[in-house]
């Protein structure tokens, strides 16, 4: 018989409070135009995006981290001290180590908790947030700070008439904690890596380091693909999600998904048949798609501005490079 301890953490986990912090400037598609081949409107009509906001040289991926932070930490209504752990999902932190999670949680001063980093691009912050939920539930840590936080204007080719358009910058930020009941369904995740041509960087880091390439790396995509993808196979895993959770799109108030594009929003909505009763998020019209970000991000916009209320039962779904997903549901703070 082991002679381990059993672990003591809480019965469930929650989403206790969010933040978002989006980058002063604001570009418009005409500034777009200026380095490409197309026009408002067809931009608007594949993607729906009309404007992005971009990071200015002091708006790191920590200083943007910390800002969203605060505002979790604040609305979750705890001190920074009480965070356990700190979880940062994003893919434009350029230096390899340390991880950024370790400079975050001095700047926030929570103390000594456990921090790390995880890549899973647009499905980063779903992935963070289940790693949260195991930590709160096992009782490794409290309260776990998870943040998705992008520059994803550093990794966009500008001249690429496919995504030129498509990036923008940002971070979203929650407070994962203990709960008396189930507030965080299970999540539905997995990765198909024979796709992970389909979203990638241009050139590895050490190609563009020795010169093979002139060109600074960048994300490029097979659009069309990842269209398909997105709307057939993500729908699948979203009813996953819901069945897992024991509910129906009935029984849902809001949906948030990962911020890709709005058609594929839009048909993702059609697919599952969600009732028009359904707060559809759509930040991604005026922030872009900001990957590990947008879904904290549009989060915490529903919120602010009324169209979601604390109690909702909210759907969230993050899709992205790998392929990688992440689906659960959840108590919005």
């Amino acid at each position: 018989m082991s002679k381990i301890k059993p672990s003591k953490g809480a019965p469930y986990a929650r989403i206790m409070g969010v933040g978002g912090y989006r980058p002063t400037r604001v570009v418009p598609n005409e500034v777009i135009l200026e380095t490409i081949d197309s026009s408002d409107e067809w931009i608007r009509s594949r993607s729906g995006i009309a404007t992005r906001h971009w990071a200015s040289p002091e708006e790191t991926v920590a200083a943007m981290s910390v800002e969203a932070s605060g505002k979790a930490i604040a609305d979750a209504g705890i001190t920074p001290e009480q965070i356990g752990g700190v979880v940062v999902c994003t893919v434009s932190h350029f230096k390899q180590t340390p991880a950024v999670a370790t400079e975050i949680a001095d700047r926030i001063g929570a103390g000594k908790p456990a921090a790390f980093d995880i890549s899973a691009g647009c499905a980063g912050f779903g992935y963070g947030l289940t790693l949260a939920k195991g930590m709160v539930v096992e009782g490794s840590a409290e309260h776990v700070l998870v943040i998705g936080v992008e520059r994803l204007s550093d990794l966009t080719d500008l001249e690429d008439r496919a995504t030129a358009f498509l990036f923008g910058d940002g971070a979203g930020a929650v407070v994962v904690g203990p709960a008396k009941g189930p507030m965080m369904g299970p999540t539905i995740w997995g990765s198909e890596g024979d796709k992970s041509d389909t979203i990638k960087q241009t050139v590895p880091w050490d190609d563009y380091r020795d010169g093979t390439v002139a060109k600074f790396p960048a994300i490029t995509q097979e659009g069309q693909a990842v269209f398909r993808w997105a709307v057939f196979e993500m729908a699948k895993v979203a009813q996953q999600a819901l069945d897992a959770a024991g509910i129906s799109a009935a029984d849902l108030d809001v949906f948030i998904p990962h911020q890709a594009n709005m058609r594929i929003i839009d048909s993702m909505v059609k697919t599952l048949k969600l009732p028009e009763s359904v707060t559809v998020a759509r930040d991604v019209e005026t922030t872009g798609n900001t990957s590990a970000a947008s879904i904290p991000l549009a989060m915490e916009r529903l919120l602010a501005t009324g169209q979601a209320k604390s109690g909702d039962t909210a759907l969230v779904i993050g899709f992205g490079a790998g392929l990688v997903y992440a689906a659960t549901v959840v108590t919005l703070p």
